[in-house]
């Protein structure tokens, strides 16, 4: 693997930083208490800044820390996560103002809280102390796309999303379908914590994510670009090996792009693993399909 940054931290809380603003880091650790990672807007401690501490206190509990100041604003305990004699695997992500942390190879978090504040992270550190020396193996940050926790990386760098506004089409967008003639557009935008694919309309003047039941409106989102991929018919929770991962649900599902034909429309959506199904902004609904055709590179 390419880019995969190895090294050795010492007993002496300095964190070594590294460029990332992907919104989410995944790495090994080896250490027998302590595993801090830093979320800042530099390579270097400077507020704001969030702290998370893996296996703290003895190694038995986790915390979220904000601007180095107490009280911590989150803590569960979390005895005996890591270990000194083998490598453990770990996810952290940061999207609209929410950290959570995981396991690697589990979807829901063990830690997480969520911010008023949004900052935008550039930067990720690493560091061990109160007593631990730590080896790291940490993944480099993915484009295009958000990866499902321990996933091996994809071959994303194909993957294009352009930030877009009130109905506008970039250059060379994917269109995905069709409705009454009128090509319809392979979006993600951001909504209620997650990253939500979903369509966009032109002559709407904006596209729509499925979610709660209903069809919702998004005037700012990302279209899908220069994307050679094709269409896959598949059913339930069968997710292929090369399916796209567009984005994620507000407790940290990787979420795909799916398409239906109903009412004679062609219409993009989401496909949600767990829920064995894709759903589709229509009519003000958010109607789900257990038939569908899924994106796949």
């Amino acid at each position: 693997m390419s880019n995969v940054i190895e090294l050795q931290t010492e007993d002496r809380l300095e964190y070594n930083f590294f460029p990332n603003s992907s919104g989410v880091v995944q790495f090994r650790v080896r250490a027998p208490n302590d595993a801090h990672i830093v979320l800042s807007t530099a390579a270097a401690e400077v507020d704001p800044m969030y702290e998370i501490f893996i296996g703290g206190w003895g190694n038995s509990k986790s915390i979220i820390r904000k601007n180095r100041s107490k009280p911590d604003v989150a803590e569960v305990p979390t005895p005996g996560i890591l270990n000194e004699n083998e490598f453990r695997g770990f996810w952290v992500r940061w999207q609209n103002g929410t950290i959570s942390v995981g396991r690697e190879n589990e979807v829901p978090p063990f830690l997480s809280w969520s911010d008023t504040e949004v900052v935008h992270i550039e930067y990720v550190g690493v560091c061990t102390g109160w007593g631990a020396r730590g080896a790291w193996i940490i993944e480099p940050p993915r484009g295009g796309g958000v990866p499902r926790p321990g996933a091996p990386p994809a071959n994303l760098s194909s993957v294009c999303w352009v930030p877009s506004s009130n109905g506008q089409v970039p250059p060379r967008s994917f269109a995905g379908g069709e409705d009454n003639g009128e090509p319809v557009y392979v979006i993600r935008a951001q909504f209620n914590g997650g990253i939500i694919p979903g369509k966009l309309v032109p002559s709407h003047g904006q596209s729509y994510v499925p979610w709660g039941g209903q069809e919702n409106p998004m005037p700012q989102y990302e279209v899908l670009c220069d994307f050679p991929g094709q269409w896959l018919a598949v059913s339930g929770g069968n997710i292929p090996p090369n399916a796209l991962t567009a984005g994620q649900s507000e407790d940290g599902e990787p979420l795909y792009i799916g398409r239906v034909v109903h009412d004679g429309a062609l219409t993009v959506g989401k496909v949600q693993p767990s829920h064995g199904v894709c759903y589709i902004p229509y009519g003000g609904q958010e109607l789900s399909f257990p038939e569908y055709e899924i994106l796949v590179q």
